[in-house]
Protein backbone atom coordinates (compact mmCIF):
# COMPACT_ATOMS: atom_id res chain seq x y z
CA UNK A 1 0.00 0.00 0.00
CA UNK A 2 1.44 3.31 -0.89
CA UNK A 3 1.43 6.44 0.50
CA UNK A 4 -1.36 7.64 -1.49
CA UNK A 5 -3.56 4.95 -0.87
CA UNK A 6 -2.64 4.91 3.37
CA UNK A 7 -3.66 9.12 2.97
CA UNK A 8 -6.88 8.63 1.01
CA UNK A 9 -8.49 6.36 3.46
CA UNK A 10 -7.60 9.24 6.72
CA UNK A 11 -9.36 11.83 4.24
CA UNK A 12 -12.31 9.56 3.72
CA UNK A 13 -13.00 9.38 7.08
CA UNK A 14 -12.95 13.41 6.93
CA UNK A 15 -14.76 13.77 3.68
CA UNK A 16 -17.72 11.16 5.21
CA UNK A 17 -17.27 13.02 8.74
CA UNK A 18 -18.08 16.63 7.03
CA UNK A 19 -21.05 14.99 5.44
CA UNK A 20 -23.86 15.56 7.90
CA UNK A 21 -26.99 15.10 6.31
CA UNK A 22 -25.08 11.29 4.45
CA UNK A 23 -26.12 11.91 1.26
CA UNK A 24 -22.31 11.90 -0.17
CA UNK A 25 -22.05 15.57 -0.79
CA UNK A 26 -19.89 18.45 1.71
CA UNK A 27 -20.70 22.34 1.30
CA UNK A 28 -17.37 24.24 -0.56
CA UNK A 29 -17.17 26.08 2.39
CA UNK A 30 -16.24 23.35 4.34
CA UNK A 31 -13.95 21.49 1.27
CA UNK A 32 -12.02 25.10 1.57
CA UNK A 33 -11.07 24.66 5.12
CA UNK A 34 -10.60 20.89 5.34
CA UNK A 35 -7.95 21.57 1.98
CA UNK A 36 -6.20 24.42 4.00
CA UNK A 37 -5.69 21.86 6.92
CA UNK A 38 -4.47 19.15 4.63
CA UNK A 39 -2.34 21.59 3.10
CA UNK A 40 -0.85 22.80 6.30
CA UNK A 41 -0.47 19.22 8.38
CA UNK A 42 1.29 17.99 4.90
CA UNK A 43 3.51 21.00 4.68
CA UNK A 44 2.54 21.60 1.08
CA UNK A 45 2.79 25.77 0.09
CA UNK A 46 -0.41 26.42 -1.17
CA UNK A 47 -1.63 30.03 -2.56
CA UNK A 48 -4.71 31.02 -0.13
CA UNK A 49 -6.14 32.85 -2.78
CA UNK A 50 -5.97 30.57 -5.64
CA UNK A 51 -8.01 27.69 -2.87
CA UNK A 52 -10.51 30.76 -2.10
CA UNK A 53 -11.14 31.04 -5.96
CA UNK A 54 -11.53 27.62 -6.25
CA UNK A 55 -13.40 26.93 -3.89
CA UNK A 56 -15.76 30.22 -3.54
CA UNK A 57 -19.97 30.04 -3.37
CA UNK A 58 -21.75 29.80 -6.13
CA UNK A 59 -24.75 28.13 -7.29
CA UNK A 60 -23.11 24.72 -8.09
CA UNK A 61 -24.37 23.45 -4.45
CA UNK A 62 -21.88 20.61 -2.38
CA UNK A 63 -19.75 18.64 -3.98
CA UNK A 64 -19.50 14.82 -3.94
CA UNK A 65 -16.34 12.71 -3.52
CA UNK A 66 -15.79 12.45 -6.94
CA UNK A 67 -16.15 15.52 -7.62
CA UNK A 68 -13.27 16.64 -5.09
CA UNK A 69 -11.21 13.84 -6.06
CA UNK A 70 -9.26 15.88 -9.36
CA UNK A 71 -8.79 18.85 -6.77
CA UNK A 72 -7.51 16.63 -4.03
CA UNK A 73 -5.02 14.51 -6.61
CA UNK A 74 -3.98 17.14 -8.56
CA UNK A 75 -3.19 20.38 -5.85
CA UNK A 76 -2.80 18.00 -2.83
CA UNK A 77 -1.59 14.85 -3.44
CA UNK A 78 0.44 15.07 -6.72
CA UNK A 79 2.61 17.17 -4.10
CA UNK A 80 2.91 15.05 -0.91
CA UNK A 81 6.79 14.26 -0.59
CA UNK A 82 7.43 11.25 1.66
CA UNK A 83 9.22 12.12 4.46
CA UNK A 84 8.48 16.03 4.50
CA UNK A 85 5.72 15.96 7.14
CA UNK A 86 4.51 13.83 10.16
CA UNK A 87 2.52 11.21 9.36
CA UNK A 88 0.78 11.30 12.80
CA UNK A 89 0.14 14.50 12.71
CA UNK A 90 -2.06 14.12 9.59
CA UNK A 91 -3.90 11.23 11.39
CA UNK A 92 -4.97 13.06 14.10
CA UNK A 93 -6.10 15.50 11.98
CA UNK A 94 -8.87 12.88 10.46
CA UNK A 95 -9.28 11.25 13.31
CA UNK A 96 -10.38 14.51 15.04
CA UNK A 97 -12.71 15.10 12.82
CA UNK A 98 -14.41 11.62 12.32
CA UNK A 99 -14.11 10.57 15.91
CA UNK A 100 -16.11 13.73 16.75
CA UNK A 101 -19.12 12.46 14.99
CA UNK A 102 -18.79 8.51 15.07
CA UNK A 103 -16.68 7.59 17.80
CA UNK A 104 -19.12 7.33 20.90
CA UNK A 105 -17.09 5.63 24.19
CA UNK A 106 -18.85 5.33 27.40
CA UNK A 107 -20.25 8.40 28.54
CA UNK A 108 -19.52 6.92 32.51
CA UNK A 109 -15.97 6.81 31.79
CA UNK A 110 -15.74 2.74 31.95
CA UNK A 111 -14.46 2.55 28.16
CA UNK A 112 -11.26 0.59 27.88
CA UNK A 113 -9.26 1.65 26.11
CA UNK A 114 -8.47 6.03 26.04
CA UNK A 115 -9.44 8.30 23.71
CA UNK A 116 -5.62 8.31 22.55
CA UNK A 117 -5.34 4.79 22.13
CA UNK A 118 -8.76 4.96 20.34
CA UNK A 119 -6.67 7.34 17.47
CA UNK A 120 -3.79 4.21 17.66
CA UNK A 121 -6.37 1.33 17.18
CA UNK A 122 -8.18 3.60 14.09
CA UNK A 123 -4.70 4.01 12.62
CA UNK A 124 -3.72 0.38 13.11
CA UNK A 125 -7.33 -0.62 11.30
CA UNK A 126 -6.20 1.91 8.17
CA UNK A 127 -3.27 0.35 7.91
CA UNK A 128 -5.06 -3.11 8.36
CA UNK A 129 -8.35 -2.45 6.18
CA UNK A 130 -8.91 -3.60 2.59
CA UNK A 131 -8.25 -1.01 0.24
CA UNK A 132 -11.85 -0.71 -0.46
CA UNK A 133 -14.64 1.92 0.21
CA UNK A 134 -16.49 1.94 2.68
CA UNK A 135 -13.15 0.56 4.72
CA UNK A 136 -13.63 -2.89 6.35
CA UNK A 137 -11.59 -4.94 8.32
CA UNK A 138 -12.07 -8.48 7.23
CA UNK A 139 -12.22 -11.04 10.46
CA UNK A 140 -9.03 -13.12 9.67
CA UNK A 141 -7.32 -8.95 10.34
CA UNK A 142 -9.76 -8.30 13.53
CA UNK A 143 -8.16 -11.80 15.14
CA UNK A 144 -4.70 -10.66 14.21
CA UNK A 145 -4.67 -7.43 15.46
CA UNK A 146 -6.36 -8.41 18.90
CA UNK A 147 -3.65 -11.46 18.84
CA UNK A 148 -1.13 -8.95 18.33
CA UNK A 149 -2.19 -7.06 21.01
CA UNK A 150 -2.62 -9.48 23.02
CA UNK A 151 0.33 -11.30 22.70
CA UNK A 152 2.12 -7.80 24.02
CA UNK A 153 0.24 -7.83 27.30
CA UNK A 154 1.47 -11.91 27.34
CA UNK A 155 -2.57 -12.73 27.34
CA UNK A 156 -3.94 -15.43 24.99
CA UNK A 157 -6.96 -14.79 23.03
CA UNK A 158 -9.92 -15.98 22.95
CA UNK A 159 -10.60 -17.00 19.41
CA UNK A 160 -13.97 -18.91 20.19
CA UNK A 161 -15.64 -16.33 21.69
CA UNK A 162 -14.10 -14.02 19.07
CA UNK A 163 -15.44 -16.52 16.36
CA UNK A 164 -18.56 -16.39 18.29
CA UNK A 165 -19.38 -12.64 18.32
CA UNK A 166 -17.92 -11.92 14.97
CA UNK A 167 -20.97 -14.60 13.63
CA UNK A 168 -23.45 -12.83 15.73
CA UNK A 169 -22.07 -8.95 14.56
CA UNK A 170 -23.92 -7.77 10.96
CA UNK A 171 -20.85 -7.37 9.08
CA UNK A 172 -20.89 -5.03 6.10
CA UNK A 173 -18.86 -5.86 2.61
CA UNK A 174 -17.43 -8.51 4.07
CA UNK A 175 -15.74 -7.28 7.66
CA UNK A 176 -15.98 -4.53 10.31
CA UNK A 177 -15.89 -1.14 10.35
CA UNK A 178 -13.78 1.18 12.59
CA UNK A 179 -16.47 1.63 14.90
CA UNK A 180 -18.11 -1.27 15.34
CA UNK A 181 -14.20 -2.79 16.20
CA UNK A 182 -13.46 -0.23 18.33
CA UNK A 183 -17.43 -0.87 20.24
CA UNK A 184 -15.96 -3.76 20.36
CA UNK A 185 -12.87 -3.56 21.79
CA UNK A 186 -14.85 -0.80 24.44
CA UNK A 187 -17.01 -3.70 25.55
CA UNK A 188 -14.18 -5.53 27.57
CA UNK A 189 -15.45 -8.88 26.06
CA UNK A 190 -11.92 -9.88 25.05
CA UNK A 191 -10.14 -7.73 27.60
CA UNK A 192 -11.61 -8.51 31.08
CA UNK A 193 -9.52 -8.31 34.11
CA UNK A 194 -6.64 -6.14 32.32
CA UNK A 195 -6.13 -2.28 33.71
CA UNK A 196 -6.30 0.13 31.12
CA UNK A 197 -2.16 1.22 31.79
CA UNK A 198 -1.29 -2.41 30.31
CA UNK A 199 -4.06 -1.97 27.49
CA UNK A 200 -2.40 1.15 26.14
CA UNK A 201 1.04 -0.07 26.47
CA UNK A 202 0.70 -2.72 24.10
CA UNK A 203 -1.46 -0.72 21.79
CA UNK A 204 1.42 1.91 21.79
CA UNK A 205 3.66 -1.30 21.53
CA UNK A 206 1.80 -2.27 18.70
CA UNK A 207 1.15 0.70 16.64
CA UNK A 208 4.69 1.46 17.08
CA UNK A 209 5.48 -1.91 15.34
CA UNK A 210 3.08 -1.97 12.90
CA UNK A 211 2.77 2.32 11.94
CA UNK A 212 6.10 3.37 12.75
CA UNK A 213 7.95 0.19 11.55
CA UNK A 214 9.84 -0.78 14.63
CA UNK A 215 10.87 -4.25 14.05
CA UNK A 216 12.39 -4.43 17.90
CA UNK A 217 12.70 -2.37 21.11
CA UNK A 218 12.45 -2.96 24.73
CA UNK A 219 9.28 -3.43 26.52
CA UNK A 220 10.43 -2.75 29.75
CA UNK A 221 13.05 -0.44 31.16
CA UNK A 222 15.37 -2.94 32.83
CA UNK A 223 16.21 -4.79 29.60
CA UNK A 224 15.62 -1.82 27.03
CA UNK A 225 18.66 -0.66 27.16
CA UNK A 226 21.90 -1.45 25.10
CA UNK A 227 26.07 -1.26 25.71
CA UNK A 228 27.74 0.35 22.43
CA UNK A 229 31.27 0.99 22.39
CA UNK A 230 32.44 4.39 20.87
CA UNK A 231 34.68 5.42 17.97
CA UNK A 232 36.82 7.45 19.47
CA UNK A 233 37.22 6.97 23.01
CA UNK A 234 36.10 3.01 22.95
CA UNK A 235 33.95 3.58 26.02
CA UNK A 236 31.07 1.67 26.35
CA UNK A 237 28.07 3.15 26.93
CA UNK A 238 24.60 2.55 27.53
CA UNK A 239 21.91 3.42 24.74
CA UNK A 240 18.29 3.31 24.28
CA UNK A 241 17.96 1.64 20.93
CA UNK A 242 15.28 1.14 18.82
CA UNK A 243 15.23 -0.76 15.52
CA UNK A 244 13.41 0.24 12.04
CA UNK A 245 13.95 -1.26 8.84
CA UNK A 246 16.52 1.04 7.30
CA UNK A 247 17.99 2.21 11.01
CA UNK A 248 18.60 1.28 14.29
CA UNK A 249 18.85 4.12 16.32
CA UNK A 250 19.69 5.04 19.61
CA UNK A 251 18.93 7.34 22.22
CA UNK A 252 20.13 8.42 25.79
CA UNK A 253 16.81 7.53 27.16
CA UNK A 254 13.53 5.41 26.64
CA UNK A 255 11.78 8.60 26.30
CA UNK A 256 13.59 9.38 22.53
CA UNK A 257 13.57 13.09 23.52
CA UNK A 258 18.06 13.18 22.57
CA UNK A 259 18.95 11.22 19.86
CA UNK A 260 22.60 10.13 20.41
CA UNK A 261 23.17 8.74 16.65
CA UNK A 262 21.89 6.30 14.14
CA UNK A 263 23.03 3.68 12.07
CA UNK A 264 21.81 3.07 8.43
CA UNK A 265 20.93 -0.60 7.02
CA UNK A 266 21.07 -1.55 3.50
CA UNK A 267 21.91 -4.65 1.88
CA UNK A 268 25.67 -4.63 1.94
CA UNK A 269 25.63 -4.75 5.79
CA UNK A 270 25.34 -7.27 8.38
CA UNK A 271 25.57 -8.70 11.76
CA UNK A 272 27.60 -11.21 13.72
CA UNK A 273 28.08 -12.65 17.17
CA UNK A 274 31.15 -11.38 19.45
CA UNK A 275 32.94 -13.14 21.95
CA UNK A 276 33.05 -12.10 25.43
CA UNK A 277 35.92 -9.38 26.00
CA UNK A 278 36.87 -5.95 28.06
CA UNK A 279 34.54 -7.45 30.63
CA UNK A 280 31.60 -7.53 28.51
CA UNK A 281 29.86 -10.23 27.35
CA UNK A 282 26.62 -11.48 24.88
CA UNK A 283 28.35 -9.24 22.17
CA UNK A 284 27.28 -8.64 18.68
CA UNK A 285 28.18 -6.15 16.01
CA UNK A 286 26.60 -4.76 12.88
CA UNK A 287 28.89 -4.11 10.07
CA UNK A 288 28.29 -1.38 7.59
CA UNK A 289 30.12 -0.44 4.34
CA UNK A 290 32.36 2.30 6.61
CA UNK A 291 32.36 0.80 10.16
CA UNK A 292 31.81 -1.65 12.67
CA UNK A 293 29.67 -1.01 15.52
CA UNK A 294 30.00 -3.47 18.81
CA UNK A 295 27.21 -3.78 21.13
CA UNK A 296 26.60 -5.85 24.40
CA UNK A 297 23.14 -7.47 25.45
CA UNK A 298 21.78 -8.14 28.51
CA UNK A 299 21.58 -12.09 27.93
CA UNK A 300 21.84 -14.45 25.71
CA UNK A 301 18.29 -14.21 24.76
CA UNK A 302 18.06 -10.36 24.24
CA UNK A 303 21.19 -10.61 21.98
CA UNK A 304 19.71 -13.41 19.80
CA UNK A 305 16.48 -11.04 19.20
CA UNK A 306 18.35 -8.44 18.44
CA UNK A 307 20.85 -10.26 16.04
CA UNK A 308 17.43 -11.67 14.48
CA UNK A 309 15.63 -8.54 14.13
CA UNK A 310 18.55 -6.71 13.19
CA UNK A 311 18.91 -9.11 10.12
CA UNK A 312 15.19 -9.05 9.13
CA UNK A 313 15.66 -5.15 8.40
CA UNK A 314 18.72 -6.07 6.23
CA UNK A 315 16.59 -8.58 4.39
CA UNK A 316 14.03 -6.05 3.76
CA UNK A 317 16.40 -3.60 2.60
CA UNK A 318 18.04 -6.18 0.11
CA UNK A 319 14.75 -6.84 -1.06
CA UNK A 320 13.26 -3.56 -2.08
CA UNK A 321 10.80 -3.34 0.90
CA UNK A 322 10.05 -0.48 3.17
CA UNK A 323 8.00 -2.48 5.50
CA UNK A 324 7.90 -5.41 7.39
CA UNK A 325 4.09 -5.27 8.12
CA UNK A 326 3.17 -4.23 4.85
CA UNK A 327 4.95 -7.14 3.10
CA UNK A 328 3.32 -9.35 6.26
CA UNK A 329 -0.05 -7.93 5.36
CA UNK A 330 0.64 -8.52 1.47
CA UNK A 331 1.41 -12.00 2.11
CA UNK A 332 -1.48 -12.25 4.47
CA UNK A 333 -3.61 -11.54 1.98
CA UNK A 334 -2.33 -13.12 -0.73
CA UNK A 335 -3.15 -16.48 1.41
CA UNK A 336 -6.69 -15.05 2.01
CA UNK A 337 -7.23 -14.95 -1.96
CA UNK A 338 -5.35 -18.04 -2.24
CA UNK A 339 -7.77 -19.29 0.56
CA UNK A 340 -11.04 -17.99 -1.41
CA UNK A 341 -9.71 -19.11 -4.54
CA UNK A 342 -9.30 -22.73 -3.26
CA UNK A 343 -12.37 -22.50 -1.20
CA UNK A 344 -14.40 -21.32 -4.28
CA UNK A 345 -12.38 -23.80 -6.80
CA UNK A 346 -13.68 -26.48 -3.79
CA UNK A 347 -17.46 -25.09 -4.08
CA UNK A 348 -17.24 -24.88 -7.94
CA UNK A 349 -16.11 -28.93 -8.08
CA UNK A 350 -18.53 -29.43 -5.74
CA UNK A 351 -20.75 -27.79 -7.71
CA UNK A 352 -19.99 -29.51 -11.01
CA UNK A 353 -19.86 -32.61 -9.00
CA UNK A 354 -23.33 -32.15 -7.64
CA UNK A 355 -24.14 -31.62 -11.52
CA UNK A 356 -22.61 -34.32 -12.39
CA UNK A 357 -24.75 -36.70 -9.99
CA UNK A 358 -27.60 -34.70 -11.21
CA UNK A 359 -26.85 -35.25 -14.54
CA UNK A 360 -26.33 -39.13 -13.96
CA UNK A 361 -29.38 -39.17 -12.32
CA UNK A 362 -31.18 -37.84 -15.32
CA UNK A 363 -29.38 -39.81 -17.50
CA UNK A 364 -30.18 -43.30 -15.70
CA UNK A 365 -34.05 -41.38 -15.44
CA UNK A 366 -34.11 -41.04 -19.59
CA UNK A 367 -32.28 -44.59 -19.87
CA UNK A 368 -35.38 -45.74 -18.23
CA UNK A 369 -37.99 -44.12 -20.29
CA UNK A 370 -36.05 -45.17 -23.53
CA UNK A 371 -35.85 -49.04 -21.99
CA UNK A 372 -39.60 -48.68 -21.89
CA UNK A 373 -39.95 -46.72 -25.08
CA UNK A 374 -38.59 -49.49 -26.55
CA UNK A 375 -40.70 -51.97 -25.19
CA UNK A 376 -43.49 -50.00 -26.24
CA UNK A 377 -42.27 -50.07 -29.59
CA UNK A 378 -41.38 -53.31 -29.47
CA UNK A 379 -45.10 -54.13 -29.05
CA UNK A 380 -46.46 -51.39 -31.31
CA UNK A 381 -44.02 -53.17 -33.78
CA UNK A 382 -45.31 -56.45 -33.38
CA UNK A 383 -49.21 -55.37 -33.51
CA UNK A 384 -48.08 -53.51 -36.95
CA UNK A 385 -46.27 -56.57 -38.38
CA UNK A 386 -49.07 -58.41 -37.38
CA UNK A 387 -51.84 -55.88 -38.93
CA UNK A 388 -49.73 -55.28 -42.16
CA UNK A 389 -49.74 -59.43 -42.80
CA UNK A 390 -53.19 -59.10 -42.67
CA UNK A 391 -53.71 -56.06 -45.07
CA UNK A 392 -51.32 -58.28 -47.35
CA UNK A 393 -53.15 -61.60 -47.39
CA UNK A 394 -56.37 -59.26 -47.87
CA UNK A 395 -54.67 -57.11 -50.62
CA UNK A 396 -53.60 -60.17 -52.44
CA UNK A 397 -57.18 -61.54 -52.64
CA UNK A 398 -57.96 -58.62 -54.07
CA UNK A 399 -55.58 -58.77 -56.59
CA UNK A 400 -56.11 -62.15 -57.74
CA UNK A 401 -59.79 -61.24 -58.19
CA UNK A 402 -58.85 -58.23 -60.01
CA UNK A 403 -56.78 -60.19 -62.34
CA UNK A 404 -59.91 -62.43 -63.17
CA UNK A 405 -61.75 -59.68 -63.72
CA UNK A 406 -58.78 -58.38 -65.77
CA UNK A 407 -58.76 -61.11 -68.33
CA UNK A 408 -61.99 -60.98 -68.84
CA UNK A 409 -61.97 -57.37 -70.05
CA UNK A 410 -58.94 -58.19 -72.09
CA UNK A 411 -61.19 -60.45 -73.87
CA UNK A 412 -64.07 -58.14 -74.28
CA UNK A 413 -61.64 -55.52 -75.44
CA UNK A 414 -60.08 -57.53 -77.89
CA UNK A 415 -63.58 -58.00 -79.47
CA UNK A 416 -64.27 -54.06 -79.15
CA UNK A 417 -60.66 -53.57 -80.86
CA UNK A 418 -61.80 -55.48 -83.88
CA UNK A 419 -65.17 -53.38 -84.07
CA UNK A 420 -63.50 -50.03 -83.60
CA UNK A 421 -60.62 -50.46 -86.03
CA UNK A 422 -63.75 -51.14 -89.02
CA UNK A 423 -65.00 -47.97 -87.52
CA UNK A 424 -61.90 -46.06 -87.75
CA UNK A 425 -61.34 -47.25 -91.66
CA UNK A 426 -64.18 -45.66 -91.99
CA UNK A 427 -63.78 -42.47 -90.47
CA UNK A 428 -60.28 -42.10 -92.54
CA UNK A 429 -62.27 -42.28 -95.62
CA UNK A 430 -64.80 -39.69 -93.98
CA UNK A 431 -61.08 -37.32 -93.04
CA UNK A 432 -60.15 -37.63 -96.13
CA UNK A 433 -63.48 -36.22 -97.85
CA UNK A 434 -63.62 -33.73 -95.52
CA UNK A 435 -59.90 -32.52 -95.70
CA UNK A 436 -60.70 -32.20 -99.68
CA UNK A 437 -63.83 -30.17 -99.15
CA UNK A 438 -61.68 -28.21 -96.18
CA UNK A 439 -59.06 -26.98 -98.96
CA UNK A 440 -61.78 -25.92 -101.62
CA UNK A 441 -63.61 -24.26 -98.62
CA UNK A 442 -60.00 -22.40 -98.12
CA UNK A 443 -59.68 -21.10 -101.69
CA UNK A 444 -63.37 -19.94 -101.89
CA UNK A 445 -62.63 -18.15 -98.00
CA UNK A 446 -59.20 -16.19 -99.63
CA UNK A 447 -61.30 -15.17 -102.25
CA UNK A 448 -63.87 -13.65 -100.56
CA UNK A 449 -61.23 -11.81 -97.73
CA UNK A 450 -59.33 -10.72 -100.87
CA UNK A 451 -62.60 -8.93 -102.57
CA UNK A 452 -63.31 -7.58 -98.74
CA UNK A 453 -59.62 -6.13 -98.56
CA UNK A 454 -60.09 -4.31 -101.58
CA UNK A 455 -63.79 -3.09 -100.88
CA UNK A 456 -61.85 -1.87 -97.28
CA UNK A 457 -58.92 -0.02 -99.16
CA UNK A 458 -61.62 1.96 -101.27
CA UNK A 459 -63.81 3.07 -98.66
CA UNK A 460 -60.50 4.23 -96.56
CA UNK A 461 -59.59 6.23 -99.50
CA UNK A 462 -62.78 7.69 -99.62
CA UNK A 463 -63.13 8.40 -95.64
CA UNK A 464 -59.61 9.91 -96.23
CA UNK A 465 -61.05 12.43 -98.79
CA UNK A 466 -64.07 13.25 -96.86
CA UNK A 467 -61.69 13.85 -94.28
CA UNK A 468 -59.33 16.27 -96.37
CA UNK A 469 -62.37 18.35 -97.18
CA UNK A 470 -63.99 18.64 -94.16
CA UNK A 471 -60.30 19.57 -92.81
CA UNK A 472 -60.18 22.43 -95.59
CA UNK A 473 -63.72 23.38 -94.79
CA UNK A 474 -62.61 24.02 -90.91
CA UNK A 475 -59.54 26.24 -92.51
CA UNK A 476 -62.03 28.56 -94.80
CA UNK A 477 -64.47 29.08 -91.59
CA UNK A 478 -61.47 29.68 -89.11
CA UNK A 479 -59.39 32.36 -91.67
CA UNK A 480 -63.34 33.50 -92.46
CA UNK A 481 -63.83 34.87 -88.35
CA UNK A 482 -59.87 35.95 -88.29
CA UNK A 483 -60.92 38.20 -91.21
CA UNK A 484 -63.79 39.58 -89.56
CA UNK A 485 -61.85 39.97 -85.91
CA UNK A 486 -59.67 41.76 -88.32
CA UNK A 487 -61.87 44.39 -89.59
CA UNK A 488 -63.66 45.04 -86.14
CA UNK A 489 -60.25 45.25 -84.67
CA UNK A 490 -59.48 47.55 -87.36
CA UNK A 491 -62.13 49.49 -86.63
CA UNK A 492 -61.50 49.90 -82.89
CA UNK A 493 -58.01 51.23 -83.56
CA UNK A 494 -59.20 53.89 -86.08
CA UNK A 495 -61.80 55.46 -83.28
CA UNK A 496 -58.92 55.09 -80.63
CA UNK A 497 -56.51 56.71 -83.08
CA UNK A 498 -59.47 59.45 -84.26
CA UNK A 499 -59.77 60.22 -80.26
CA UNK A 500 -55.93 60.26 -79.70
CA UNK A 501 -55.62 63.08 -82.32
CA UNK A 502 -58.42 65.07 -80.79
CA UNK A 503 -57.12 64.96 -77.62
CA UNK A 504 -52.96 65.84 -78.90
CA UNK A 505 -54.99 68.80 -80.94
CA UNK A 506 -56.87 70.22 -77.84
CA UNK A 507 -53.41 69.58 -76.15
CA UNK A 508 -51.72 71.64 -78.82
CA UNK A 509 -54.45 74.50 -78.69
CA UNK A 510 -53.68 74.98 -74.97
CA UNK A 511 -49.43 74.86 -75.61
CA UNK A 512 -50.14 77.46 -78.12
CA UNK A 513 -52.26 79.78 -75.59
CA UNK A 514 -49.50 79.29 -72.82
CA UNK A 515 -46.95 79.59 -75.47
CA UNK A 516 -48.91 83.56 -76.10
CA UNK A 517 -49.34 83.88 -72.44
CA UNK A 518 -45.16 83.15 -72.07
CA UNK A 519 -44.60 85.43 -74.80
CA UNK A 520 -46.66 88.51 -73.28
CA UNK A 521 -45.04 87.89 -69.91
CA UNK A 522 -41.78 88.37 -71.49
CA UNK A 523 -42.69 91.39 -72.93
CA UNK A 524 -43.72 92.87 -69.60
CA UNK A 525 -40.76 91.54 -68.32
CA UNK A 526 -38.77 92.92 -70.70
CA UNK A 527 -40.21 96.71 -70.19
CA UNK A 528 -39.67 96.01 -66.67
CA UNK A 529 -35.69 95.48 -67.39
CA UNK A 530 -35.61 98.43 -69.23
CA UNK A 531 -37.29 100.73 -66.97
CA UNK A 532 -34.78 99.22 -64.04
CA UNK A 533 -32.01 99.97 -66.50
CA UNK A 534 -32.87 103.46 -67.44
CA UNK A 535 -33.42 103.74 -63.13
CA UNK A 536 -29.94 102.47 -62.60
CA UNK A 537 -28.38 104.75 -65.03
CA UNK A 538 -30.28 108.18 -63.58
CA UNK A 539 -28.97 106.61 -60.07
CA UNK A 540 -25.13 106.17 -61.48
CA UNK A 541 -25.57 109.64 -62.60
CA UNK A 542 -26.68 111.31 -59.77
CA UNK A 543 -23.77 109.06 -57.39
CA UNK A 544 -21.47 111.01 -59.71
CA UNK A 545 -22.83 114.48 -59.67
CA UNK A 546 -22.82 114.18 -55.69
CA UNK A 547 -19.26 112.89 -55.67
CA UNK A 548 -17.83 115.74 -57.84
CA UNK A 549 -20.11 117.92 -55.28
CA UNK A 550 -18.45 116.29 -52.27
CA UNK A 551 -14.94 116.75 -53.62
CA UNK A 552 -15.20 120.31 -54.49
CA UNK A 553 -16.73 120.74 -51.10
CA UNK A 554 -13.78 119.03 -49.47
CA UNK A 555 -11.27 120.77 -51.15
CA UNK A 556 -8.44 122.28 -48.44
CA UNK A 557 -8.37 126.51 -48.33
CA UNK A 558 -5.11 127.99 -48.54
CA UNK A 559 -4.16 131.55 -47.99
CA UNK A 560 -5.36 134.01 -50.71
CA UNK A 561 -7.74 131.37 -51.73
CA UNK A 562 -11.43 132.31 -52.58
CA UNK A 563 -14.11 132.34 -50.20
CA UNK A 564 -15.74 129.82 -52.05
CA UNK A 565 -13.04 127.30 -51.34
CA UNK A 566 -13.34 128.14 -47.57
CA UNK A 567 -15.68 125.31 -47.40
CA UNK A 568 -14.69 122.67 -49.15
CA UNK A 569 -11.55 122.92 -47.05
CA UNK A 570 -13.47 122.53 -44.21
CA UNK A 571 -14.40 118.76 -45.50
CA UNK A 572 -10.95 118.32 -46.62
CA UNK A 573 -10.06 116.34 -43.42
CA UNK A 574 -13.22 113.46 -44.44
CA UNK A 575 -12.53 113.20 -47.99
CA UNK A 576 -10.80 109.78 -47.15
CA UNK A 577 -13.94 108.91 -45.20
CA UNK A 578 -16.43 109.48 -48.09
CA UNK A 579 -14.18 108.12 -50.92
CA UNK A 580 -14.20 104.80 -48.83
CA UNK A 581 -18.06 104.68 -48.18
CA UNK A 582 -18.00 105.45 -52.16
CA UNK A 583 -16.23 102.62 -52.63
CA UNK A 584 -18.35 100.04 -50.52
CA UNK A 585 -21.23 101.66 -51.95
CA UNK A 586 -19.85 101.29 -55.61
Amino acid sequence: MDLRAELLKSIWYAFTALDVEKSGKVSKSQLKVLSHNLYTVLCIPHDPVALEEHFRDDDDGPVSSQGYMPYLNKYILDKVEEGAFVKENFDELCWTLTAKKNYKPDRNGNSVVSHQDAFKLWCLFNFLSEDKYPLVMVPDEVEYLLKKICTAMNVELNSCELEDFLSQEPQGQGGLTVWQFLDMVNSGRFLRGIEQEAISMAVEEVYQEVIEDVLKQARSSHIGYLWKKGQLRRNWSERWFMLKPSALSYYMSEERKEKKGSITLDKHCCVEVLPDRDGKRCMFCVKTSSRTYEMSASDTRQRQEWTLAIQTAIRLQAEGKKSLHKDLKQKRREQREQREQRKAAKEEETQRLKQLQEEKERKLQELELLKEAQRQAEILLQEEEQRRRQQHEEMQRTLEIQLREAEQARASMQAEMVLKEAEAERQRKRILELEDMQERLQEALQQEVKARQDEEAVRYAQARLLAEEEEKLKQLMKLKEEQEEYIIRTQMEKQVLKQEMENKNKCLEEAQKQLEEVRVNRQRVDQDVMAAQRKLRQASTNVKHWNVQMNRLMHPIGPGDKRTNVSGGVFAGYQPLLSRRDSSLK
